[in-house]
């Protein structure tokens, strides 16, 4: 049986080629040049435009994009049709797809103030094609908000110690904001002393864990109330509903700061401990296999067996997916295209093109720094989904409810047993690689609330009526994005929420190369489009027919009809599932009628020779 090196081992040559070769290539396309002035340096304002040195800005992007969908989309995926699929999608995907969607979104930001995809298309397709790509990308940020403040849920309440670990490390971003920009002390001193301290916090979350209402918890657990009459019971537990709400609090407060206060130095210590999860896992499997093997106190949960880090999941199940584990859990699943949806930003996401022209684009500090940040963060983030696959390969925990219930025995399990190729012990090694993806969670789903500011501050504009001055309060509009994503979790269905989620994600990233192509073939008829028009291309096919599939067969032919799986006999499932079906309608039509509105842009453009702004890739 093959061990797990070969996953390591394929990943790592693609992804080094790929920045060696293509991302020079795109840096050199786009013509990235340390002398032109960036956003962060021309607007700065001490609140968004915040020139950061490299590092920090790459532990605040890579911390942002890695959320739980690189964890649990590759996990699934490799139950359901066996891991060989899964990792090729990753490792050919990733590169060639989701670097060049981060780089493109991120390089044609700095070339437009600082400013969103929203905003660059509707300089050359005009304002409505902008107010629809805003408003997609708008409702998206609410899905992803609610989508992680869930996840997040879910492991701070099956890992206790996480939690603590998680509220301290939060504190000393704060204090390490204050050290930096009010008192002026040493970067480098600040960094050994914080770095250690969020390392400490995950040895005192192991001590001490914490969850706020009464369960069932390892021994020794802080438990802050005595009652959970106050909670709303989400996946069955009070005390997820309990965390959701509280990190739905932190995000809106958290959104709203200077981003040099709690943003910057939260994400430059937490990528240290991302670092460490990643690249510690992949340095295990290569140490492991070659000199130490797996420590002898890694288990199989289940079963008791030592494990190793020999490959146990199926390489193929079958192009339905009906050979494997989860084979009674799930409908038909066929592997085109629904591999490329349920996998989503372990190899591309519409998210980054988000957060890349919306956060990160304000904060660089000069133009060179783009290809490590946008084209490198991505391929960072397919090792997550690399170590995700190593986990689920040598654990396999096909868990009865899947999705997240699915993804969090087998990361952090997984992920842990191989840690101890390294000399930790498991007791430790699993604590931690759950805080490792609380870590991604956290960034991510607050960061998710401050670009849903942007979004709507950008659709509305300057405001003239007192509705529109309400929408672009910054305290009103977080407040409404916290409380409509708490809303939306309250039905309790997870599986519906991450229909929605991957989907809108999915064609997100569509829209970003789309805006990626218009900007370069209003730049000059030189430029070629092969680059970013035929991952668009793909994408949005491959998209459109997976809602489809979705909304036919699984919503309409499944719970409303009975003809593919069980009908729903409640009132609300139904309505629910009316509501998926028109969602995905309105998906498909927006992002349709965009493609039709660019198609026509780029067709003007390049027949006339006169593009809308053909001075964009070289301006002052």
């Amino acid at each position: 049986m093959a061990g797990i090196i070969w996953i390591v081992a394929l990943v790592l040559t693609t992804f080094t080629v790929a920045y060696v070769g293509y991302g020079r290539y795109l840096a050199q396309f786009v013509g990235l040049d340390d002398s032109r002035e960036t956003p962060a340096h021309k607007y700065q304002d001490g609140q968004e435009y915040v020139p950061a040195k490299k590092p920090v800005l790459l532990g605040h992007h890579y911390s942002s994009i890695a959320g739980g969908a690189p964890v649990v989309g590759p996990i699934t995926a490799a139950l359901v049709w066996g891991w060989v699929p899964a990792v090729l999608w990753v490792a050919i995907g990733n590169p060639i797809l989701g670097a060049v969607h981060d780089f493109i979104s991120l390089s044609s930001s700095l070339r437009h103030e600082g400013k969103s995809i929203g905003y660059i298309i509707g300089e050359y397709v005009g304002e409505r094609g902008k107010n629809m790509l805003l408003w997609f990308a708008f409702l998206l940020t609410i899905l992803v908000v609610a989508v992680f403040a869930l996840v997040i849920g879910v492991v701070l309440d099956a890992y206790p110690q996480a939690a603590t670990a998680s509220l301290l490390y939060v504190t000393l971003a704060f204090v390490f904001g204050i050290w930096l920009y009010q008192l002026g002390l040493p970067f480098s001193v600040g960094t050994v002393v914080f770095v250690a301290g969020v390392f400490g916090s995950v040895w005192v979350g192991i001590q001490y864990p914490l969850a706020i209402v009464p369960g069932d918890y390892p021994a020794g657990t802080t438990v802050l109330l005595e009652s959970a009459a106050f909670f709303p019971e989400l996946l069955g537990s009070a005390n997820i509903g309990a965390w959701v709400l509280v990190m739905l609090v932190y995000g809106a407060a958290a959104s709203v700061l200077p981003v040099w206060m709690l943003l910057q130095p939260r994400d430059y210590l937490s990528s240290f401990l991302l670092y460490a999860g990643v690249g510690g896992s992949l340095l295990a499997v290569i140490v492991g296999t070659f000199i130490t093997g797996m420590g002898s106190d890694a288990v199989h949960p289940e079963t008791g067996d030592a494990l190793t880090f020999e490959i146990t999941t199926g390489a193929w199940y079958g192009f339905l997916g009906q050979g494997g584990p989860l084979a009674e859990m799930i409908p038909l699943m066929p592997l085109f295209p629904l591999l490329f949806l349920t996998i989503a930003c372990g190899t591309i996401s519409g998210f980054h093109a988000l957060v890349s022209s919306g956060t990160t684009a304000k904060q660089l500090n000069k133009e060179s720094d783009a290809r490590l940040i946008g084209y490198g963060g991505m391929l960072a983030e397919g090792l997550l989904a690399a170590v995700a696959l190593c986990a689920v390969t040598i654990v396999a925990i096909p868990a009865a409810d899947g999705g997240i219930g699915l993804a969090l025995p087998n990361f952090a399990t997984g992920g842990g047993a191989i840690l101890t190729a390294l000399g930790i012990p498991f007791e430790y090694a699993a604590p931690f690689m759950a805080l490792v993806l609380a870590s991604f969670l956290l960034t991510s789903m607050d960061t998710a609330v401050r670009l849903g500011r942007y979004m709507l501050e950008e659709i509305v504009g300057t405001p003239e009526t007192p509705v529109e001055t309400y929408a672009a309060n910054r305290y009103i509009n977080t407040t409404a994005i916290a409380v409509v994503a708490f809303f939306l979790l309250g039905s309790g269905r997870w599986e519906d929420l991450w229909t929605l989620f991957g989907g809108a994600n999915q064609l997100l990233a569509s829209l970003a190369l789309l805006t990626g192509t218009i900007w370069l073939a209003n730049w000059s008829e030189s430029k070629q489009l092969i680059s970013t028009g035929g991952p668009m291309a793909l994408m949005g096919f491959i998209t459109v027919i997976g809602l489809t599939w979705t909304g036919l067969y699984q919503i309409l032919g499944g719970r409303l009809l009975g003809i593919t799986a069980e009908a729903e006999t409640g009132l609300i499932g139904q309505v629910s599932a009316v509501a998926q079906i028109i969602i995905i309608a309105i998906l498909i039509y927006l992002a349709l009628s965009l493609f039709k509105i660019g198609y026509d842009n780029m067709t003007t453009a390049r027949n006339t020779g006169d593009g809308v702004a053909a001075d964009v890739g070289s301006d002052d």
